[in-house]
């Protein structure tokens, strides 16, 4: 059965084309990945999905009473709402159910005709059975469920303008999960989202009774989740009936054969061409001049002109191009903790820390969202000072630090001049270096502000890579980024000859460059020589 189908849509913003004569279906019950490179059009995508705007052009249709909802990154709700009553508000109609049967209880503890009696027992058995069809007496417990499993239940009884925007998109999912509408869309659900908060998530998904379209950058959750692929690509959409890693394999091998056939198509174009043109050349020459000839040549540009040109296929798309690089190398230990402490507003992150970090490891730190990482990066660039214990770095050290929030970069300066205040070079090198990093035209007069998260992290990289660091400490740095900037990235980290140490709840970025792991749990802080995947099983094996 159909859930919602899309016959030839067109979606513009402005001026700009962003997808084009999109056909397809979502059926009933599938889990759809919604793939692509940031500025696609996957979000826009979603939004006429959802029922929030309008295609330019084409249809889109529902099943009858589909309902359908959408993750938003930032909710709108009444800002003196605590999270509690933010939840709870799904349930309104069976809680006015709840409070009138809570009514008619009192009724009947009450003096009443024997009349009176028998209608209120009959109106009370009516509502608790809708109650009860309903989910009613299951309503704390799901609500219970859904907190616990992405990690809000301390948020209770806070305010929702008290919220941080993270939080604020955490609470949104939650209330979406209990909504639990026929279909259910997603926008990078798993940001903000610790491990444990993104393999509860996982298996929510996987046992979701309705149908799922998610968008979402994160490779392992992918492929763990969805059953369909959604690929938007030069304005097409792509369907492929598996999932991540699979796409990856038949994407290569259809675009090799599109690529093969448009070659083709191209020989046999230029062949034409040729024999038409001594067709002309053959007939004029002919005294008389030859009719049967110019037919035979007409013949052939009413053929060559019925065919249906394809497009030439885009191999590699354009992607930032990361290369870091140290003059220097550093001495052999790099950073070396020794019985660190540190509070944050009274509460204690973490205590009695040891940790040793040596030329050219790659460390990853691991853990619960505030548990500590974030903190602990902080005191090793030395912008926090610790509250017990010694943080000792090492010789000849460069750091290159990539912080979370991108709090180093100021909001008025443009891109061209945030990256020059960073690499002293001249303009027209400092632009040439940005368009590597794909910052082309007038896009260097941004002023950061104006900056999504994808543009701030690769605006940063590009400071980064002309500094020739021999230490890179990273937090985050996949956030934003889109698959194909992730790609390159890693690529680049690979390459680089210095020592790394990051923190990030990105799995695949983990397992692919991480062969050392420092997992901060309950205020404490465990080595292990392996990578995210090899202590998550030691982790369950407790």
């Amino acid at each position: 059965m159909i859930t919602a189908s899309l016959q030839q849509v067109t979606q513009t913003i402005g001026a700009n084309l962003i997808f084009e004569n999109i056909t397809s279906e979502v059926k009933q019950g599938e889990r759809i990945g919604l793939i692509g490179r940031n500025g696609t059009g996957k979000s826009t995508l979603l939004q006429l999905l959802a029922r929030k705007s309008e295609p330019a052009k084409g249809i889109i249709t529902w099943k009858k009473n589909t309902s359908v909802g959408l993750l938003l990154q930032n909710p709108v709700i009444e800002e003196e709402s605590t999270v509690e009553a933010v939840l709870a508000a799904v349930f309104t109609e069976l809680n006015r159910i709840k409070t009138e049967m809570e009514h008619i209880e009192n009724l009947m503890g009450k003096e009443t005709s024997p009349e009176q009696l028998t209608k209120l027992i009959q109106t009370y058995g009516d509502m608790q059975e809708r109650f009860q069809k309903n989910g009613g007496y299951e309503i704390d417990a799901r609500v219970r469920r859904v907190m616990s499993g992405l990690q809000i239940e301390e948020l209770a009884t806070k305010l929702w303008n008290h919220l941080s925007g993270g939080e604020r998109t955490k609470v949104g999912l939650a209330q979406l999960l209990l909504q639990a509408p026929d279909l259910l869309l997603l926008d990078e659900p798993t940001n903000h989202l610790d491990f444990k908060a993104i393999e509860w998530l996982t298996e929510f998904i996987r046992h979701y009774k309705g149908t799922i379209v998610i968008v979402s950058h994160d490779r392992y959750f992918l492929d763990d989740t969805v059953t369909k692929i959604w690929e938007l690509d030069q304005r097409e959409l792509i369907t492929y009936a598996t999932n991540y890693t699979n796409y990856v394999k038949e994407r290569e091998e259809r675009l090799l054969q599109e690529f093969q056939q448009y070659q083709d198509q191209q020989k046999k174009i230029k062949k034409m061409k040729e024999t038409i043109k001594r067709l002309k050349e053959w007939a004029n020459q002919a005294n008389p001049p030859n009719d049967g000839l110019h037919r035979r040549a007409k013949s052939m540009e009413k053929a060559l002109e019925k065919i249906t040109r394809l497009k030439r296929p885009v191999l590699e798309h354009k992607r930032i191009r990361v290369d870091f690089k140290m003059q220097e190398r550093s001495g052999k230990e790099v950073v070396k903790l020794k019985g660190v402490s540190k509070k944050i507003q009274g509460k204690g992150l973490f205590q009695d820390v040891d940790m040793l970090v040596r030329f050219q490891e790659r460390v990853a730190i691991i853990g619960e969202n505030g548990a500590g990482k974030s903190t602990l990066l902080q005191l090793i660039v030395r912008r926090l000072e610790a509250d017990e214990g010694n943080v000792q770095l090492g010789s000849n050290l460069s750091i290159g630090f990539l912080s979370q929030h991108m709090l180093e970069m100021e909001d008025d300066r443009t891109v061209i001049d945030e990256f020059r205040e960073q690499v002293p070079v001249e303009e027209g090198k400092a632009r040439a270096i940005l368009a590597r990093f794909l910052f082309y035209g007038s896009s260097v007069f941004q002023q950061t502000r104006q900056l999504s998260g994808g543009e701030k992290t690769r605006l940063r990289l590009a400071q980064l890579m002309y500094q020739d660091h021999n230490v890179l400490i990273l937090d985050e740095p996949t956030n934003h980024l889109d698959i194909e900037s992730k790609e390159a990235l890693e690529e680049a980290l690979e390459q680089f000859a210095g020592t790394i140490i990051a923190v990030s709840h990105d799995r695949y970025f983990l397992d692919r460059l991480f062969p050392v792991t420092y997992l901060l749990q309950n205020q404490k802080i465990m080595r292990f020589e392996g990578n995210y995947s090899y202590v998550r099983k030691r982790w369950l094996e407790k």
